[in-house]
């Protein structure tokens, strides 16, 4: 065990050293980890006739671990103001002095002696250690972990990481007409390519295969420093992290003692400053410049650095959203050209002309009762004409084509994953031993204390190693009943916004001022939807921070299940909050009005809402649009920009008042690049990225028939969205620590089913909501020539107006001629008829034709998405190809090295025999090749993996 202590004198020159903070002091070993943690000074207590000694400094300015650390028990050397050293013995020892403790002061002890404790088990486990001193009374300080060559390949063999070999091979592209078209691809995109380092033969790739220290003589190892990339270097520090333990409180890991404060972080280091004017290029600043900046918002994204820097899990979240920004491209053209296929034909649309005709004079029954008057079909015509502009033909097709938009999406990026698997060496990928979760591992030792204490005849020693169903009974039930309660609590919100809408219109109908009266139904739909908003922007929240409670106390036993449940949670809780609005008022709204004289009623004397003339497609629209705008500006943009400023902001100004405003001779003037790193924000996972997508595919593929337009404003958004995350990985948050993944995982399957409802619920919204199919059956089936003219007469059922009950016929008619029967949209018998007011033929032709067209619609899109499926490989024939083909070089390249070692072995023997004969001299040489022989076998690369290159 080695202890150095760098004295005062010592200290100027070390500071001067190590520039970059991406290196200890003596500016060679790299920085591959560091541990943050808070520490504070025993304020120590004398018992009674014992004077309190002063505060005690440590004499060292720097305390340099290398290869030991400190045990428990050994005497640490403090010194007092007086320049006198005092010898304190460590707890363990018959102490010198007697202190009392407070319990504060306690706690703040026994966090010191783990984190000496994990310290030394770290040291002992090959890593090597430089701590800064704590010089204040209380304050932050830092431990940086550095990786030697050892621990590297050792870990690296354990963890089967794949390393590039000496080998390379061609790989063979496509010919023909594809070859061409991908040339000219290139050429025509050169100027949106990022400006970063490439290989220089892309034709060529490099062989990889787990590291393995007994074949060290098949890899590229130019330079041992360099060999393992920092992405690399930080990944096996924190697996041994991970297993490291502390015999206090049985933790397990560096996240226990995260999760028992007795660390504050534990990060991997950023590769230097992004926005440094000096000429050292590093890959955050190329990042930075290349992606993480809104002015090469036009640049494709340069995903192989990303993978280098990040890791592959967020290498394939930005690839997977980039390919999604990229789909998002033509279905906006095709949504454009169907919006304005509507503005076109607009001029042309019989129905929405027999509207507007003021001499067709179809008198309306009254929107309320006393207070609304009789009023013509005409002045609705505004809304009849803008309904048509997302109401047409083109919709209907519109829908089907998003719905095999949404096949293909997921097919090429089934295709895309492969891709990058192969070329990122993820091809044959095993799933690493997850370690337990710390609440896993408290839980569990809670149990086995129990257990203990409570002594029984029979005892299962497998149900005291795990968490058994039982133990997880009383979350499973909270989950439950706390899920169902805020679905219940959704609907309430709901539900108190078309109580709104029904009192809003009620009261607003009793205005005197004309226009307001006029302008109801704007004014009602237009409030309702910001409330719904704002509801819905809080419950989000809400709901995001419910779903991590619920998954917390079900204690689930890896990182990844905890995810997974998490994920699925929040999903269900955030899918129901953004479109259970909209839900209503696609499916619910005007369904169940009742007729003229016979409304049904809510809270006594409220009717219940009803569709405008031109349909429930156009109010569907607008809450559509508000919702989605809305969500993507405030929550997705607003929200994302400012909360992360405003938690640094407030850790910033939590440090500085919880820190002493003390001189510390140690600290340097520059900032290293730890403390640059501890400020920022730190990294919590991909969930909330790929939720709000996520939801968005929702509004892009759910009710599509209803907003063409919906596509480009996600397009719109994705192109600012894909910087601002860029931009917060690359400036605002801590390096995540890279996670090696071969696919999206659950966001699949989650995308996979919104694609199949969204078939379901599209053909729903043509034939329910929209008038596509009452249109559609009137033309072929009651028309007398073929065309829509008298559609709109055909849809209006007669009412008369003696039937109206008692107080709800108008007050104070100011209605031109007297009126005997007035209309209202819907299919029913007239006065007239035997069975007045029944449904009448046409109502049941329509429902049966919208049945009908459900069923259709549903299996042919169906159809064409399996036959898209089954057409479309998941893994593209030249990458399948082309790991067929890795496979035969890997082994002819293992051939080809194990017969040249034995040529070098056989060689050996030769020559040893041949010098056996010459005497002593033959014996020192033969001792002298076989030593080196033997090293070679050891895993000295440095002595025979040269021999080995040259033969």
């Amino acid at each position: 065990i080695i202890n150095n202590y760098l004295d005062g004198t010592q200290r100027g020159a070390m500071d001067k050293m190590s520039p970059s903070g991406m290196h200890f002091r003596d500016n060679k070993r790299k920085v591959d980890y560091v541990l943050a943690y808070h520490y504070r000074k025993r304020l120590a207590r004398h018992l009674p006739g014992v004077s309190s000694p002063e505060p005690m400094r440590a004499s060292a300015s720097l305390v340099l671990v290398s290869n030991g650390g400190t045990g428990k028990g050994r005497a640490e050397l403090q010194q007092q103001d007086g320049g006198q050293h005092a010898l304190r013995e460590r707890p363990g020892l018959s102490g010198v002095e007697v202190i009392e403790l407070s319990p504060l002061d306690a706690l703040e002890e026994e966090k010191r002696l783990q984190r000496e404790e994990y310290e030394h088990n770290l040291v002992e486990a090959g890593l090597e250690i430089e701590k800064d001193p704590e010089n204040k009374s209380q304050g932050l300080s830092f431990v940086r972990i550095h990786a030697p060559w050892q621990v590297l390949s050792r870990e690296a063999e354990f963890l089967k990481i794949k390393m590039p070999t000496k080998k390379m091979y061609e790989i063979t592209e496509e010919g023909g007409i594809v070859k061409k078209l991908n040339e000219i691809w290139r050429k025509l995109t050169e100027p949106l390519q990022p400006q970063v380092p490439q290989q220089e033969n892309t034709n060529m790739k490099i062989l990889s295969y787990p590291f393995s220290r007994e074949k060290i003589y098949l890899y590229n190892i130019k330079d041992k420093d360099t060999f393992f990339d920092n992405a690399t270097r930080s990944r096996i520090v924190r697996e041994i992290l991970k297993r490291t333990s502390t015999k206090a409180r049985n933790s397990m890991g560096i996240g226990t003692l995260i999760a028992n404060n007795v660390y504050d972080a534990a990060y991997p280091l950023h590769d230097g400053e992004y926005e440094s004017q000096n000429d050292d290029m590093n890959d955050r600043k190329l990042l930075y410049r290349e992606w993480a900046r809104y002015g090469v918002f036009y640049k494709f994204q340069p995903i192989d650095l990303i993978r280098k820097y990040f890791g592959e899990k967020i290498g394939l979240y930005f690839a997977w959203l980039g390919l999604y920004t990229e789909f998002l491209i033509p279905s906006s053209v095709v949504g454009i050209i169907v919006f304005l296929y509507g503005c076109i034909t607009i001029e042309s649309d019989i129905p929405s002309k027999e509207m507007c005709d003021q001499r067709n004079a179809f008198t309306m029954c009254p929107l309320c009762d006393k207070f609304c008057d009789y009023w013509n079909l005409s002045s609705a015509c505004a809304t009849a004409r803008a309904s048509h502009l997302f109401d047409n033909p083109a919709t209907v097709f519109f829908s089907i084509f998003m719905a095999l938009w949404a096949t293909i999406f997921l097919e090429q990026w089934k295709r895309l994953q492969m891709r990058l698997s192969y070329f990122w060496d993820l091809t044959g990928l095993e799933e690493e031993e997850e370690h337990p979760r710390p609440e896993y591992e408290t839980k569990l030792l809670q149990k086995k204390l129990k257990n203990k204490n409570i002594t029984t005849e029979i005892s299962n020693e497998d149900e005291t190693k795990k968490l058994t169903w039982s133990d997880r009974m009383p979350g499973y039930a909270a989950n439950f009943g706390l899920i169902l309660f805020m679905i219940m609590l959704t609907f309430s919100a709901v539900f108190g916004v078309i109580v709104y809408r029904i009192t809003t219109a009620a009261a607003l109908s009793f205005s005197t001022n004309e226009t307001t009266r006029s302008n109801v139904r704007v004014i009602v739909t237009a409030t309702a939807v910001i409330i719904n908003l704002v509801v819905i922007l809080i419950l989000d929240e809400i709901y995001g921070a419910v779903a991590k409670w619920l998954t917390e106390i079900e204690v689930p036993k890896t990182e990844k299940t905890f995810e997974e449940r998490l994920i699925l949670k929040a999903f269900l809780l955030k899918f129901v909050n953004s479109y259970a609005p909209i839900f209503y008022v696609a499916f619910l709204k005007g369904r169940f009005v009742g007729r003229p004289g016979h409304y049904v009623y809510v809270f006594d004397g409220y009717r219940m809402e009803e569709c405008a003339p031109g349909g429930c497609l156009m109010e569907l629209c607008i809450q559509l649009s508000i919702i989605m705008l809305g969500k993507q500006l405030i929550q997705n943009n607003l929200f994302e920009i400012g909360i992360p400023k405003l938690k640094k902001l407030f850790r910033k100004l939590k440090d500085d008042r919880t820190e002493p405003k003390e001189m510390d001779t140690n600290q340097s003037k520059d900032s290293q690049q730890w403390d640059l790193d501890y400020i920022l924000e730190p990294f919590t996972g991909l969930a909330p990225e790929y939720m709000e997508m996520i939801i968005q595919f929702g509004f892009v593929t759910l009710f599509v028939a209803s907003f063409p337009l919906a596509p480009l404003f996600a397009l719109l958004n994705n192109i600012i969205e894909v910087r601002l995350d860029a931009k917060k990985f690359v400036t605002e948050l801590r390096r995540p620590d890279t996670v090696r993944e071969k696919d999206i995982g659950i966001w699949y399957n989650i995308l996979s089913g919104i694609g199949k409802l969204s078939v379901i619920i599209n053909a729903f919204v043509i034939a329910v909501t929209s008038d596509f199919i009452p249109r559609l059956v009137y033309q072929y089936a009651y028309s007398q020539n073929g065309t829509m003219h008298g559609f709109i007469n055909h849809t209006l059922s007669y009412f008369n107006v003696s039937h109206l009950k008692a107080g709800t016929q108008p007050e104070n008619s100011l209605f031109a001629q007297e009126v005997l029967f007035c209309r209202f949209k819907d299919y029913r018998e007239p006065p007239w008829s035997q069975n007045k007011y029944d449904f009448s033929k046409q109502y049941w032709a329509v429902l049966s034709a919208r049945l009908a067209f459900v069923v259709l619609f549903q299996n042919l899109v169906m159809f064409l998405s399996v036959l898209v499926d089954w057409i479309i490989p998941d893994i593209p024939k030249d990458i399948s190809e082309q790991i067929k083909k890795e496979k035969s070089v890997l082994v002819d390249f293992f051939l080809k090295e194990e017969h040249e070692k034995l040529k070098l072995i056989e060689s050996f023997i030769t020559r040893d025999k041949q010098e056996h004969k010459s005497g002593t001299k033959g014996k020192r040489m033969r001792a002298a090749s076989f030593s080196q022989f033997n090293r070679s076998q050891k895993g000295s690369f440095a002595s025979f993996s040269s021999q080995h290159t040259e033969v």
